[in-house]
């Protein structure tokens, strides 16, 4: 005899989609091509409109890939569309001094010469990858886009978790992404918490055109507020990440340009040749929050929604790339054991995974800043001093280049520019 309640358990285990990812930034549609990419259905949801990420004004904002980073990128099939608007990173040059001073006596210089892989990363802005990763989740047959929704509520019961847009809609998938940022909604519904504190820090960030070509190296200059990174773009233009106090970031950006120049003048120098404002000018202030965890049940966060760290080694992107690849790999291979990917055990290897490597992040990008981030004459010694010692020890020095290639650890097969 046929059982009546067959029909109605069939209907409830069915879904919309195999996973549904909240946040169309960058993490998020690069998640989905890789999932996409291993037969997943995936669903992405963006607040913002179709067509408003990746505008052709230039406007400054780019970031720094490593190699690691790219090799993700054209795994997925990214990379081919912002290669020629790339610049690669042949050099980072770290120094330390005061405004209107110059850099201290010892400098830190990485050369990507000396390793075998190639440029320890690319310099991307950002209306170029967002434009091509937009374009390959349109595009890919297994990812749908709803753009201009939000998530304004998310349920889980057994193997189903289910999501209410704004416009009243609901989707019904067996996981759900949060890549939403640091004020990650997914998180706050799934109850994580979080913790973390305020730097007290503001990042001024725009681009800089300067009469001299800049080769493809980077700086890093440590200043006693914070540090200003120089980070070569394509032609005779830089992006700047200027570091300040909330206090001072806030009456600097207030100032026209000419003014902004004034201030930025005695802290970049004139290495480069005379230097002007291109694009907009953006800030950021600066805090450090971390989830307690990165998985619940049918809940996994991804980049900034699990970790927003500060950009004193410029990690944050690809952080969160690695958490790609590393939930990536995690739930294809479990699929492929025929496992349910959205359970919580399966999530554990991905939180396992992930978690120890953004610990170390944290502490590192915190030690650093507590260390440059001052004037203290005995720290300022101490600091000048190692830095000296790291870059007469070659040994030591390639592996600080490994580091910022992103080319240590356990690393993920796609950041590894494998398939799964």
């Amino acid at each position: 005899m046929d059982n009546p309640d067959a029909g109605a358990q069939k209907r409830s285990m069915t879904t919309d989609t195999d996973i549904v990812i909240v946040g169309g930034g960058l993490n998020g549609p690069a998640l989905a091509l890789a999932l996409g990419d291993a037969g997943f259905d995936v669903t992405v949801i963006d607040a913002l409109q179709a067509g408003a990420r990746g505008e052709d004004a230039f406007d400054g904002r780019g970031y720094a890939l490593a190699l690691a980073s790219q090799r993700l990128l054209k795994a997925i099939g990214v990379w081919g569309a912002v290669a020629e608007n790339s610049t690669p990173l042949l050099e980072i040059r770290i120094s330390d001094g005061k405004p209107g001073t110059g850099p201290g006596p010892f400098v830190l210089e990485f050369d990507h010469a000396e390793i075998d892989e190639g440029p320890m990363g690319y310099m991307v802005e950002d209306r170029f990858l967002s434009r091509a990763l937009a374009g390959a989740v349109e595009a890919h047959p297994r990812v749908t886009v709803l753009s201009g929704e939000t998530v304004v509520a998310q349920a889980v019961e057994g193997s189903t978790a289910t999501v209410t847009l704004a416009s009243g809609r609901t989707l019904s998938a067996r996981l759900i992404v949060g890549c939403d940022g640091r004020a990650s909604g997914t998180a706050r519904r799934a109850g994580i918490d979080r913790w973390g504190h305020d730097y007290g820090q503001t990042a001024l960030v725009c681009a800089i055109a300067h009469e001299h070509p800049h080769h493809g190296v980077a700086h890093q200059f440590f200043m006693p507020p914070g540090p200003l990174a120089i980070l070569p773009l394509p032609g005779n233009r830089s992006s700047i990440v200027w570091t300040e106090t909330t206090e001072d970031a806030a009456r600097v950006h207030a100032l026209d340009e000419a003014l902004y120049l004034d201030h930025l003048r005695p802290r970049f120098g004139d290495f480069l040749g005379d230097i002007s404002i291109a694009g907009e000018r953006f800030t950021y202030p600066l805090n450090l929050t971390v989830a307690e965890r990165f998985v619940d049940d049918r809940v996994a966060l991804v980049g900034d929604a699990a970790h927003g760290m500060h950009p004193i080694a410029g990690q944050g992107l690809n952080a969160g790339l690695k958490d790609v690849g590393a939930l990536a790999e995690i739930l294809t291979l479990a699929k492929r054991r025929g496992e349910d990917f959205g359970r919580r055990d399966v999530l554990d290897r991905y939180q396992q995974w992930r978690r120890f490597d953004v610990m170390q992040m944290v502490l590192a990008t915190e030690g650093a800043n507590r260390l440059f981030s001052n004037d203290n004459p005995i720290l300022r010694v101490a600091r000048d001093v190692g830095l000296g010692l790291i870059n007469a020890m070659p040994g030591i020095r390639r592996g600080f280049i490994r580091e910022a290639a992103g080319l240590t650890g356990d690393l993920p097969k796609l950041l590894e520019g494998r398939q799964i």
